[in-house]
């Protein structure tokens, strides 16, 4: 059976290791950027802005609302947890 010339150079190809690379520090981009200092503008940009204050408390409210259904659901779940035991317990 004969194979196309393009099939058996590429498994040659992805048969042979490839060569790696040897990692040096001084190659590789530095991870983190330069410091460099805010100017006005984003200074301004990051102060606290007091039209924006009404809106601050609208965190704490997504906590409270998150917290409480997260307690229902543990309680959803102890009673029905509560009911199969009583079922399996009574269908004895």
């Amino acid at each position: 059976m004969a194979q196309p010339a393009f099939l058996s150079s590429l498994r040659s190809r992805l048969r042979s290791p490839q060569p790696q690379l040897p990692a040096l520090p001084h190659l590789r981009p530095p991870c983190r950027g330069f410091h460099v200092e805010l100017g006005a503008r984003e200074k301004a940009l990051l102060e606290e802005d007091t039209a924006l204050r009404r809106f601050k408390s609208y965190k704490n409210k997504v906590k409270y609302v998150s917290r409480s259904g997260n307690a229902l659901t543990a309680i959803v779940l102890t009673a029905c947890a509560y009911e199969i035991v009583t079922l399996a317990k009574s269908s004895k």
